[in-house]
C-alpha cells in the first residue's frame, strides 16, 4: 500500500506561483515599454448620426509634430513627441512621461467616406470627423395603416444592406 504525505499548503503555493507568474509577465512588458520610451496616444472612437469621430490625446505636441493620412479605408496617425531638455544645467531626477515616435492605424468601415473629412487640433486634442455615406444614414419611413393616422418610425440601414 502506498502512503502519500498530505501537504495542506500545496494548493496555496500553487496559486501563489500562478499569480507571481502572471504579474511578472505584465510588469516586465510595462517596464520594457517604459525603458524604451515607446508610447501611443490614447484614442476615443465613437459615432453619432452624421459622423464617425476619432479623438486623440497628443499632449505637449504642436500641429507640426504629427500627420494624419487616409488610404484603403485605413486612417493613420503618426508622429513624434520629442524630449526637449530646457537647459543644459538641468539635472532630471525622474522622467516618467514617454517620448518617441508613434504610429496608430485604424481600419474604418465602408460606411464612412473621405469626402468632407474635418480635423481640428486644439489644446492637445485631435478631433477627426469622418462623414457617413448617405446610403448608410438613418432615415424615416412612413407607415400607412388601415386607420387615418400616419405613423413615422426611424430606420437605420445596416452596413451589409
Amino acid at each position: 500500500m502506498y502512503i502519500a504525505k498530505y501537504d495542506p499548503f500545496r494548493d496555496i503555493r500553487s496559486l501563489q506561483d500562478e499569480v507571481n507568474r502572471l504579474f511578472s509577465n505584465s510588469v516586465a512588458s510595462n517596464r520594457d515599454e517604459a525603458m524604451s520610451g515607446a508610447w501611443l496616444p490614447k484614442v476615443d472612437i465613437f459615432e453619432n448620426k452624421e459622423n464617425l469621430v476619432l479623438e486623440a490625446e497628443l499632449p505637449g505636441m504642436t500641429r507640426d509634430d504629427f500627420e494624419l493620412s487616409f488610404e484603403n479605408n485605413t486612417l493613420t496617425l503618426k508622429g513624434e513627441r520629442k524630449f526637449e531638455k530646457k537647459d543644459e544645467s538641468d539635472n532630471y531626477h525622474r522622467v516618467e512621461r514617454a517620448y518617441g515616435s508613434f504610429t496608430r492605424s485604424f481600419t474604418l468601415p465602408n460606411t464612412v467616406t473621405v469626402d468632407g473629412v474635418t480635423a481640428e487640433f486644439n489644446n492637445g486634442i485631435l478631433h477627426v470627423a469622418l462623414p457617413k455615406r448617405e446610403e448608410t444614414k438613418a432615415r424615416k419611413i412612413e407607415i400607412v395603416g388601415g386607420d387615418t393616422n400616419v405613423k413615422t418610425i426611424e430606420a437605420a440601414k445596416t452596413a451589409g444592406a
